[in-house]
C-alpha cells in the first residue's frame, strides 16, 4: 500500500494511502456499487466483472451484448438502479456495432442472484444516426432524483456540426424513463423536427457526469486541444459546441469563427486550457478525509495521469488541487463509495481498481 502526500492547498491536505483492490483489468472504464461492499467493473473490450469486498475479481459475467471495441468504443459506463437491493437492475452503455456504423446504446439488465450472468437484457435507447467512427461515444449514465435516466452522448468527432441539430442525438444529453420511454416533460417534446429524448445540446464528448449536492446534473466534456468544460446541463439549453469553444483545432488554428461566446449559448462553469482530458466525476459528500474536502468535486485526468480536487463556493470553482501525480496512471473513473471513500479506475492495459484511504 503506497503512501502519497497530497500537494499543499488552502485546505489542510490529508495524507492519502493508495490501496490497490484489484489489478490486471484491461482498460477498465466504470465502477458501480451494488451493496455489501461488492462492485461491478466494466472493461472496455466487453467484459463486466464482479469485485468482492476484498478485491477478489470474478470471471466475466455472461450475457453482455456484443460491443464494438474499437478506438474509444467498447463496454463503457455501468450504473446500479437506486433500488438494486430489491430489483437487481443495472444499466450499462456501450458502443453497439451495426452495418451502417456504430452508436452509443443504453441497456438494462437483471444481475442473477449468483452474480454470474445478466438476465432480461433490454436495449432501452440507441443513438441516431449510426456513424462510422471509433471516437466520441460519451456514455455516462446518471439516475436523476425523479427516477429518470440521463445519458451523455458524444458527437462522434467527424460530425461535430450535428451537435447543434435537434434532429439527431449527436452531442446531446438525453433523458429517458427506466423503460426507455420519453418523459412527457422533456424540453423538446412536441417540437417539430426535434428528437424527444433530447435534454440539452451543443456538447462535444462527455465522459464525466454526476448529480451534485444540489440535485442538479453536472457533466464535463473533452475540448479540442483546450477548452475542456464543466457544465450543468439544463432542460433545452445549448452549450455551444462547435460554435463557441475555448479550444482550437488539433495542430492549431481557430474552430469556426473562433468565438468563445454567443447569445443563446451557455458558458461553461469551468474550463481547462490546456486540456486535461477529463474522465470520471464525483462529489465527496463524506468527511472521511477531513472537513476541508467535504463537498469538493473530484475529476480524473487521462492526459496528465492525476486526480483533480475542485473546491466550490457559491456554485463556482474557486480552487484546484492536483493529486496522485506519483501514481502516473490514466484515471478513467472516480466514485464515492458507500463507505465515504474515493474509488478510482486506471485506464491501462493492466488497469487497477484503487481505494484512497485517509492517512493517519
Amino acid at each position: 500500500m503506497a503512501v502519497i502526500c497530497a500537494a499543499a492547498g488552502a485546505q489542510p491536505a490529508p495524507e492519502l494511502r493508495v490501496e490497490v483492490l484489484a489489478g490486471d483489468l484491461e482498460h477498465p472504464w466504470a465502477l458501480a456499487f451494488i451493496g455489501d461492499g461488492r462492485m461491478l467493473v466494466t472493461e472496455r473490450p466487453g467484459r463486466l466483472r464482479l469485485v468482492q469486498p476484498d478485491g477478489a475479481l470474478g470471471p466475466p459475467i455472461a450475457g453482455v451484448p456484443q460491443v464494438d471495441a474499437v478506438g474509444q468504443g467498447g463496454l463503457l459506463d455501468v450504473a446500479a438502479d437506486s433500488d438494486f437491493v430489491r430489483n437487481r437492475t443495472i444499466y450499462f452503455c456501450y458502443a453497439e456495432p451495426g452495418i451502417a456504423g456504430n452508436a452509443t446504446a443504453l441497456a438494462s439488465a437483471r444481475l442473477s442472484p449468483d452474480g454470474q450472468r445478466l438476465e432480461q437484457v433490454t436495449v432501452l435507447f440507441r443513438q441516431r444516426p449510426r456513424v462510422r467512427s471509433s471516437l466520441h461515444f460519451g456514455c455516462r449514465i446518471v439516475e436523476n432524483t425523479d427516477g429518470t435516466l440521463f445519458l451523455t452522448l458524444g458527437e462522434r468527432f467527424f460530425r461535430m456540426q450535428e451537435a447543434q441539430n435537434l434532429a439527431n442525438h449527436l452531442g446531446k444529453v438525453v433523458r429517458l424513463r427506466k423503460d426507455g420511454s420519453v418523459p412527457p416533460d422533456n424540453p423538446f417534446v412536441g417540437t417539430a423536427g426535434a428528437l424527444p429524448e433530447i435534454w440539452s445540446i451543443g456538447h462535444r464528448n462527455m465522459q464525466g457526469a454526476t448529480l451534485g449536492p444540489d440535485g442538479r446534473l453536472w457533466t464535463h466534456e473533452h475540448g479540442p486541444q483546450g477548452g475542456d468544460e464543466i457544465n450543468l446541463p439544463e432542460a433545452g439549453k445549448n452549450y455551444g459546441w462547435p460554435v463557441i469553444t475555448y479550444g482550437e483545432n488539433y495542430g492549431g488554428g481557430k474552430i469556426g469563427a473562433g468565438l468563445t461566446a454567443r447569445p443563446g449559448m451557455e458558458q461553461p462553469l469551468y474550463q481547462w486550457t490546456p486540456s486535461i482530458a477529463p474522465s470520471g466525476m464525483a462529489f465527496l459528500r463524506s468527511a472521511r478525509y477531513g472537513p476541508g474536502w467535504q463537498g469538493n468535486l473530484f475529476v480524473g485526468s487521462l492526459k496528465f495521469h492525476l486526480l483533480l480536487r475542485l473546491e466550490l463556493r457559491d456554485g463556482k470553482v474557486v480552487r484546484e488541487q492536483r493529486l496522485l501525480q506519483q501514481l502516473d496512471q490514466r484515471i478513467r473513473d472516480v466514485r464515492e463509495g458507500p463507505d465515504g471513500l474515493l474509488y478510482l479506475l486506471t485506464d491501462e492495459d493492466r488497469g487497477q481498481l484503487i481505494r484512497l484511504q485517509p492517512g493517519r
